[in-house]
């Protein structure tokens, strides 16, 4: 019994050093970024003003943290953010889905997404403000027009791409289209529809975040220009630290999500031997 538990201690230690790794691996070119940031900034090779060190714009944090500041702009700009990623989820799920099974659909959707999907849609950023006004409809709706695009378009690849072995099998038993589309074609796609919500996650930030740089108000973008606008060089290098740690906390929470979505997939599998 006692040799039993020393091989346990010793695969649970060899595990804890591998996750250690793997963690050091993953975050030493961060780590040696703000090391040297820290060090060029105290060198004075330019002034505090262009590049204030690592340690006043942490402090700076600290401060915006302990007074309940980061927590309202932090709040505003993940609810605008998430709000629109996850309505252009929605829709570009089934517009895709519609579009793979449905050739009426796609032959009214496909010109539309063939011509937004590489067009610039902040470019329409004025056109909602002239619509919506600036306040966070406009900043949602400008999120999920931006977000939509590579989620119906992965989703309408994912779908056409399903095996069609797997669905005549399905359609053979006696499975009906709706069972086939929940239980067949879904679970088949579902790898490549959230590769597609994963490029359509940072998009969703980046776009919250430009739309309340140009519209104002509250925010971390909003925040950022008015520290611009004062010229609060601190105050600008810690919007820019905050929008980094949200959307790598955003990009690993569907990261995660997707891991528990796809549990019985390969790639999980896979993800878990290392």
């Amino acid at each position: 019994m006692a040799g039993v538990a020393d091989v346990r201690r010793q695969h649970t230690y060899a595990g804890l050093v591998r996750l250690g790794l793997r963690g050091l691996a993953a975050t030493g070119s961060v780590i040696a970024l703000l090391i040297a940031w820290e060090l060029f900034a105290r060198a004075e090779v330019v002034s505090a003003f262009l590049l204030p060190p690592l340690t006043l714009v942490l402090e700076r944090i600290g401060k915006d943290l302990i007074s309940g500041a980061l927590p309202v702009q932090l709040g505003l700009t993940l609810y605008r953010a998430v709000a629109g990623f996850t309505l252009a989820a929605l829709f570009g799920i089934l517009i895709g889905v519609l579009m793979a099974r449905s050739k009426s659909v796609s032959w009214f959707f496909d010109p539309i997404v063939s011509i937004g999907f590489p067009a610039p849609k902040i470019a329409f950023l004025p056109v909602f403000i002239l619509w919506f006004g600036l306040f966070d409809l406009s900043k949602i709706l400008m999120t999920v027009f931006a977000a939509i695009f590579p989620v119906i378009g992965a989703t309408a690849a994912a779908t056409e791409g399903v095996d069609k072995y797997l669905i005549w099998s399905a359609r053979n038993a006696g499975a009906s289209e709706g069972e086939i589309l929940w239980e067949v074609v879904l679970p088949a796609a579902m790898p490549q529809i959230i590769t597609g919500l994963q490029v359509a996650l940072p998009i969703s930030l980046i776009v919250t975040i430009v739309s309340e740089m140009v519209m104002g108000g509250e925010g971390l973008g909003g925040n950022m220009i008015g520290a611009a606008r004062f010229a609060d060089s601190v105050g600008v290098f810690a919007g820019i630290v905050q929008i980094a740690i949200a959307g790598y906390l955003l990009i690993k929470g569907l990261e995660l999500i997707r891991q528990g979505l796809l549990v019985w997939h390969q790639e999980t599998q896979q993800l878990s031997t290392f």
